[in-house]
């Protein structure tokens, strides 16, 4: 699941608004706002963002969820 706290952050270093990052990336204002909101996006749109806002780190943005799991599962083998 998509941590948005850290994915507008992402989007405010670059100085990207929404409506610019849904242009670079191909989509509707709309559609940017729905996908946020849900918090899915697609393979295909993930790279695209990643290379538009020059992530180097995607996991704890677009993967929120399965980094905490992974973190606590290997925690719990320690």
């Amino acid at each position: 699941m998509l941590d948005r706290r850290e994915f507008k952050a992402a989007m405010a270093r670059k100085g990207y608004s929404q409506k610019m990052l849904a242009k670079a990336i191909g989509v509707s204002e709309q559609t940017l706002t729905r996908k946020i909101k849900r918090g899915v996006f697609g393979t295909d749109e993930v790279s695209m963002i990643v290379s538009v806002l020059e992530i180097h780190d995607p996991g704890p943005i677009f993967f929120a969820d399965e980094v905490a799991q992974w973190a606590t599962k290997t925690e719990a083998t320690r």
